[in-house]
């Protein structure tokens, strides 16, 4: 799926599926894994150790397999956005978003790219908008980009209504971790409080007529996982590769070993770059 419909689907309210690739830089591997039913790729520049340049091979090898890339930058800022966005991204996840100041920046980094500084700030507060060429040039330039906001704060949920309003805006997305944190639950999943503002702020950004998501993985159950989704939740973005394959790998020595399993696959970090947990260190054989 290309960038430009997937931005339509967000809108429309189709589900979108795709998952957290952490690093897997392997030309053969990311060939495999291209042929995965996957509508979209995520990489995170916030947590993860990746490079400009191990992003841009990364999404320039997905996105000519038809898979949408997405990248987080670590913070609001629209140098780092347009950086990504020449990189080879396609989608544009910024995280902790609170004010709508930070919105529009984004806004203007991500649809009004490339223009900047004082042209861009006029756009903006109406004093020179695009002539009919300029808008029809923005349109073509930028027709796959589109932008999702992180919402990961209890400060980011009481001013969603204004955030989401911003025009321009594609999508949201909910950070389970810092959202647990910020409500003072921190990492219990199914507690109310967090189950609450996230069905809530599914509704509301559905009612707007935007995408949403939440990271999903095994942190959440599968029958939370349906309500979410019937809800309205269509940015699906399901784990991390390095999860399902601690999973598969943990299904498959039940079934081939038999007894006891090595134990959960647990998951820790923040946002959507939830990583493995160290294994215990094994004692000595004598």
């Amino acid at each position: 799926m290309n960038g430009e419909n997937l931005r339509k689907s967000l809108h429309d309210g189709s589900r979108v599926y795709g998952t957290h690739i952490t690093g897997l830089s392997n030309a053969v591997i990311t060939r495999l894994l291209g042929t995965a039913p996957l509508d979209y790729v995520f990489f995170c520049n916030e947590h993860m150790p990746m490079d400009r340049a191990e992003t841009s091979i990364l999404c320039q090898h997905f996105s000519s397999m038809g898979i949408s890339p997405i990248v987080r930058i670590s913070s609001p800022d629209a140098t780092e956005a347009a950086m990504a966005l020449d990189a080879g991204a396609e989608g544009i996840v910024v995280p902790y978003i609170e004010t709508v100041d930070e919105v529009r920046k984004m806004v203007g980094a991500v649809r009004y790219r490339p223009i900047k500084g004082r042209q861009l700030r006029e756009i903006f507060d109406g004093t020179r908008p695009p002539t009919p060429a300029g808008e029809t040039f923005l349109r073509r330039f930028n027709r796959h980009h589109y932008l999702i906001i992180g919402i990961e704060s209890v400060a980011a949920y009481e001013n969603l209504d204004a955030l989401i309003g911003v025009e321009g805006v594609d999508g949201v997305f909910m950070g389970p971790h810092d959202l647990s944190v910020s409500l003072d639950v921190a990492e219990q999943w199914e507690h109310p409080k967090l189950l609450r503002l996230i069905e809530d702020t599914t509704r509301r950004c559905r009612a707007a007529g935007i995408g949403v998501g939440v990271h999903l993985s095994h942190i959440f159950s599968m029958e939370q996982t349906h309500r979410f989704t019937s809800m309205g939740m269509n940015w699906i973005l399901d784990g991390a590769d390095i999860n399902h394959i601690l999973h598969g790998l943990k299904q498959r020595r039940q079934a081939i070993c038999g007894g006891e399993s090595a134990g959960p696959v647990e998951a820790i970090g923040t946002g959507a770059c939830i990583a493995p947990a160290a294994p215990a260190r094994r004692q000595a054989e004598v």
